[in-house]
């Protein structure tokens, strides 16, 4: 399970393309497609280079308007499932 003091990367078995302030991913291992909303278009774009998950929270906080507490949870969220789906690499502290 994905903490705050995880790092995490974009794996390298897919390819995603921007779509004004979505972004499309395709899992070139399953042939699957997966959508982001701005928020995770966001999250995704931060991930072309490894970061600590906690950095990611840092730098949401930064750019929207939620509460912290919110925004763990929700990136949290996110990460498990881009993990669960070998979008992501991650690498445990």
């Amino acid at each position: 399970m994905i903490s705050l003091d995880s790092t995490v990367v974009a794996a390298d078995n897919q390819v995603s393309t921007d779509l004004a302030d979505e972004i499309a991913i395709l899992n070139l291992q399953n042939g699957v497609y997966y959508g982001l909303t701005p928020v995770g278009a966001y999250v995704w774009k931060l991930l072309q280079q490894p970061q600590a998950v906690r950095g990611i929270c840092a730098a949401v906080l930064v750019a929207y308007d939620v509460e912290p507490e919110r925004c763990e949870r929700d990136i949290l969220e996110l990460l498990d499932d881009m993990a669960a789906q070998g979008l992501i690499k991650v690498t445990e502290p």
